[in-house]
C-alpha cells in the first residue's frame, strides 16, 4: 500500500521549513532541550565539528554557526534511543536485514561490543580484550597483510585516521579502501595534474570577493546547506552564480536565510542563481569546453578591432604550459558537437561565458556531479583549463573549489589514508618510526570487493561508515562482506553493513562527535578535522557518551593495533590516551602541521598552505598544466538516446538523508513525502510512454556482463529535468550501479551515468 505522496515543493530553500524541521528532528531525538543546547556548541571554536558536510567555518564566525543538515545529524547522533544486546536477543541478523535503513538507525546507539553468532544468527555481547584478541589473532593467522582490506570513513579524525595508517602499514599492506574512492577521487586526480594538488585553492573569505561563481553538478541545499549563507550574500552584492545542473534544485533558485529577521518575517527569499542551464547527464565537459570556445573567440576578436585582450596573457606566460595545443583541441570541437553533447544551445552557453569574461575574480565550484562518471578527471582538468584562460586561480576572490561530502574525508586522505601513498610520506614514516613500510600499491574500493570476491581478501575492518550500502552493484557487495572470514565495523549505530556477517562478525561502538572522550587522567580529549577550505579545527565533544562502555575511535583502533602488531615501534595504549602524541607523530611526519598542538587550540584553527593557491606548481612540467584531451566519443545520455526505451540515470540524496543515513523519508525541497522509492523524470518522457505520475515500475541495468539488475517497485514524479534523463536516491538505486563502470584514472563508481530501462510491474 502506498504511504507516500507527491505534494508542493518548498518555496524557497531555509526559511521557516528549516526551523520546522530541525524542531521536528530535535523531538524525534528525545532530547530536544539538550540538543538545542549542543547545537550552540556546532562549529564553535569551544564546541565539536558538525559531523555532516564539510563546508568551511568562517573566521568571523556567529553564534549560530549550523544548518538544518547539522541539526539532523546532532539530533541523529545524540538520540536517546538505544541499540543494547536485548534488541540483538530479540531479533535475529536475518529478521533486522529486512528492515529499511531508516528503520534500523532509528533503534539508536549501540552501546556494547557485539560478536555474531551463526549458530544462533544473532550478536551477542562480548568483553572489549576478547573481541580485541580474537581480531588480532586472525589478523596475524593470515598468509598475507594484503589479504585484509581496511576501509576508512570521512567521519574518522586526524588522529584515528594517522592512526589507523600506522597500525596497518606496520601490519605491512597499503588496502586503504576509503569513501573518498566513491566521491571526490577524480577531484584529486584531476587537480594534482592540473595544478599540483588534489585540493582545492580558495579559502571561504574569497566568497566575499568573488564577482562571479560558477556551480557546477552540486546541490548545497541537500548536501551544505551552510554554502547557501555564502551564495546568498555573494547574489545579494552582485554577483553573478552560474549553475550547471540537469535537475532544478530548489536552493541553487532561491534561498531564505533563517538568521534574517526581516526575510523571516517578510516570507522573503534571496534569488540565489543569476543563470540556471540544465546540461544533459554528463554533458559538463561540453559545456565548459563550449565557454572555452567563446572566449577564444572573444580574445580573436579583441585582437583583431585592437581592444585589450580577454585571457590573462601575463599569467599563462609566466605559470602555464599547454595552451597552444589546447587552443588546437578546442577549435577542432565543433558546436554541433558541443550542443549536442551538453544539452544546452550555443546562446545559453555563450551567456555564461560573458559572465566569465566580465569578472575579474572567478570561483568554480563543483561535487559528485562532476566526478561519478567516466571522463570525470577529463571534465575537472577542462574547468582547470577554462579557469587557466583568466588567470582565475592564486587571486584574492578566485579558485578551484571541489566541495567534499563528509566533514573530514579531505582530512584523513591529508594524514595517510591513501592506497597509493607519496614516495615522500613513506620515507618520513620510516625515518620517524625507525621501521620500513610497504611501497607497493594497495586496494580502492572497487579493488577490495573485487578481492572480497575471488577470495584474495579475507577480512574486512570498517572504521566508521556503512560500507555495503554506500558502495554500487548492491547484491554482489553483499555476497562479497559475506565470504570473509572475518568483519569488523566500528559504528555509532546498526546498520547494513552489519548485517552482512562474515565466519566471525563484530560491530565495535565508539564514541561520536558530539561526546565527551575523557582519558583514564580525567582529560577531555581534542580532535582535529579538515574541511573542504583545507582549515584544520579543534573538535571536543560536550555531551555524555550513550553508553560508558563506549570507546573513541582511536582506542579502538590502538586496542587491535596492539593486539596485532605489538608494542615494539608504538605503544598503542599511551597514544590511545593522549591524542596530543598522535599530533607529535604527524607533526613530524607530514608537512604543514608544525607546531599542531599549538596552532589548533587557537580560534578557528589554521590552514595548510596550498601552493597552487601561491601560483607555486607542483606538476610534472613545474607549471599549471592544460590538458588537450578530446570530448569524450560519447556520453551516456547520447547513448540512450538512440531509442529502446533507455535512460540516463543519476543517483542523489534526498533532503532527509547524508550520505546512506536516513533521517526521515521527505524530500520538501522536490516535493516527495514519505517515500523514497522515486524516480524523477520529464513529463514529455512520462507521456511519451503512455504513463503517468505514480505509476509503478521496476528500473533495469542495460549492461552487457550478463549479470541482471533490478530495483523494484518505484513510481514516477513528474519533474524539470532534461528528457531522457532521469534521477532517484541511493543506496535504494546503488544496486544499478555495475562494480565495473567506473571513472577513467580515478576508478570511482559512475553513479551519476548508468543506462536504465523500466519494466511494468505486474499487478497480481
Amino acid at each position: 500500500m502506498d504511504t507516500g505522496f507527491i505534494g508542493k515543493k518548498s518555496s524557497a530553500a531555509g526559511g521557516w521549513g528549516a526551523l520546522k524541521s530541525c524542531g521536528k528532528q530535535l523531538l524525534k531525538s528525545g532530547t530536544p532541550l539538550s540538543g538545542a543546547r549542543t547545537m550552540l556548541k556546532a562549529n564553535q571554536p569551544d564546541g565539536f565539528d558538525c559531523p555532516g558536510c564539510a563546508w568551511g567555518d568562517p573566521a568571523h564566525g556567529s553564534s549560530f554557526e549550523f544548518c538544518e543538515n547539522g541539526v539532523k545529524a546532532v539530533a541523529w547522533e545524540s538520540t536517546e534511543k538505544r541499540a543494547t544486546p536485548e534488541l540483538f536477543a530479540a531479533n535475529t541478523v536475518s529478521d533486522l536485514r529486512k528492515l529499511t535503513d531508516y528503520e534500523l538507525e532509528r533503534h539508536g546507539r549501540l552501546t556494547h561490543p557485539m560478536r555474531y553468532d551463526a549458530a544462533s544468527d544473532k550478536y551477542v555481547a562480548v568483553e572489549w580484550a576478547e573481541a580485541f584478541a580474537e581480531i588480532g589473532s586472525i589478523l596475524k593467522g593470515l598468509d598475507s597483510p594484503d589479504r585484509a582490506e581496511f576501509y576508512t570513513s570521512g567521519r574518522a579524525s586526524n588522529e584515528a585516521a594517522y592512526l589507523y595508517q600506522l597500525f596497518v602499514r606496520l601490519y605491512g599492506t597499503n588496502n586503504f579502501p576509503d569513501c573518498s574512492n566513491m566521491c571526490h577521487e577524480a577531484s584529486g586526480v584531476g587537480l594534482r595534474q592540473s595544478i599540483g594538488v588534489g585540493k582545492g585553492t580558495v579559502l571561504l573569505e574569497d566568497f566575499e570577493e568573488a564577482d562571479a561563481i560558477f556551480v557546477i553538478g552540486q546541490n548545497p541545499g541537500t548536501n551544505h546547506p551552510r554554502m547557501l549563507g555564502d551564495l546568498r550574500r555573494a547574489a545579494i552584492r552582485g554577483a553573478k552564480i552560474v549553475v550547471f545542473n540537469p535537475v532544478r534544485e530548489r536552493g541553487l533558485e532561491r534561498f531564505t536565510d533563517p538568521q534574517d529577521k526581516l526575510e523571516m518575517l517578510s516570507g522573503g527569499a534571496t534569488d540565489i542563481a543569476s543563470d540556471y542551464l540544465q546540461p544533459r547527464l554528463g554533458g559538463d565537459m561540453a559545456a565548459v569546453r563550449g565557454m572555452a570556445k567563446a572566449v577564444f573567440a572573444a580574445e580573436d576578436a579583441a585582437i583583431a578591432a585592437g581592444l585589450p585582450p580577454v585571457l590573462d596573457h601575463a599569467f599563462l606566460a609566466e605559470h602555464s604550459i599547454g595552451l597552444a595545443e589546447y587552443r588546437a583541441a578546442v577549435d577542432a570541437t565543433d558546436w554541433a558537437q558541443i550542443e549536442d553533447q551538453s544539452g544546452l544551445s550555443r546562446q545559453q552557453i555563450e551567456a555564461a561565458a560573458n559572465i566569465y569574461m566580465k569578472a575579474e575574480r572567478v570561483i568554480c565550484t563543483w561535487a559528485m556531479g562532476v566526478t561519478q562518471h567516466l571522463h570525470s578527471v577529463a571534465t575537472i582538468r577542462e574547468i582547470s583549463n577554462f579557469m587557466f584562460l583568466r588567470g582565475n586561480i592564486g587571486k584574492p576572490g578566485a579558485g578551484l573549489c571541489p566541495v567534499r561530502g563528509h566533514s573530514n574525508v579531505q582530512g584523513d586522505r591529508t594524514v595517510g589514508i591513501n592506497e597509493k601513498p607519496p614516495v615522500a610520506f613513506l620515507d618520513a614514516l620510516e625515518k620517524h618510526f625507525g621501521v620500513a613500510m610497504p611501497r607497493h600499491e594497495g586496494h580502492n574500493v572497487l579493488a577490495a570487493i573485487g578481492a572480497m570476491l575471488d577470495g584474495s581478501a579475507e577480512v574486512f575492518i570498517g572504521l566508521g561508515g556503512n560500507f555495503a550500502r554506500a558502495t554500487p552493484d548492491s547484491a554482489l557487495v553483499e555476497k562479497a562482506m559475506r565470504r570473509m572470514k572475518l568483519t569488523v565495523n566500528i559504528a555509532t549505530k546498526p546498520n547494513h553493513s552489519h548485517l552482512m556477517p562474515g565466519e566471525i562478525s563484530y560491530v565495535l561502538p565508539c564514541l561520536g562527535r558530539t561526546e565527551m572522550d575523557v582519558n583514564a587522567q580525567g582529560v577531555s580529549q581534542l580532535i582535529s578535522v579538515e574541511d573542504s577550505m583545507s582549515m584544520v579545527h579543534g573538535s571536543a565533544g560536550i555531551n555524555r557518551p550513550a553508553s560508558p562502555l563506549l570507546r573513541s575511535e582511536v582506542a579502538i583502533i590502538a586496542g587491535i593495533a596492539e593486539a596485532t602488531v605489538g608494542n615494539g615501534v608504538v605503544n598503542w595504549s599511551e597514544l590511545a590516551q593522549d591524542n596530543d602524541r598522535i599530533r607529535d607523530h604527524i607533526e613530524a611526519t607530514i608537512p604543514g602541521f608544525e607546531n599542531y598542538n599549538e596552532r589548533l587550540r587557537k580560534p578557528r584553527g589554521f590552514h595548510l598552505r596550498n601552493a597552487a593557491a601561491h601560483r607555486e606548481w607542483n606538476t610534472i612540467k613545474g607549471k599549471a598544466t592544460f590538458s588537450d584531451v578530446a570530448l569524450p566519443a560519447e556520453t551516456v545520455h547520447q547513448r540512450a538516446n538512440k531509442g529502446g526505451g533507455n535512460f540516463a540515470l543519476q543517483t542523489f540524496r534526498s533532503h532527509d538523508q547524508y550520505n546512506t543515513t536516513v533521517y526521515g523519508l521527505d524530500d520538501r525541497y522536490r516535493g516527495v513525502y514519505g517515500e523514497r522509492q522515486v524516480i524523477f523524470i520529464h513529463p514529455a518522457d512520462l507521456e511519451a510512454m503512455n504513463a503517468a505520475a505514480g505509476d509503478r515500475i521496476d528500473v533495469v541495468t542495460e549492461s552487457n556482463d550478463g549479470i541482471d539488475r533490478v530495483a523494484e517497485n518505484f513510481r514516477f514524479v513528474p519533474y524539470d529535468i532534461p528528457r531522457g534523463s532521469i534521477a532517484g536516491y541511493y543506496p535504494e538505486l546503488n544496486v544499478l550501479v555495475p562494480l565495473g563502470s567506473a571513472g577513467d584514472e580515478s576508478d570511482t563508481p559512475t553513479s551519476k551515468s548508468i543506462m536504465v530501462s523500466f519494466r511494468k510491474r505486474q499487478v497480481a
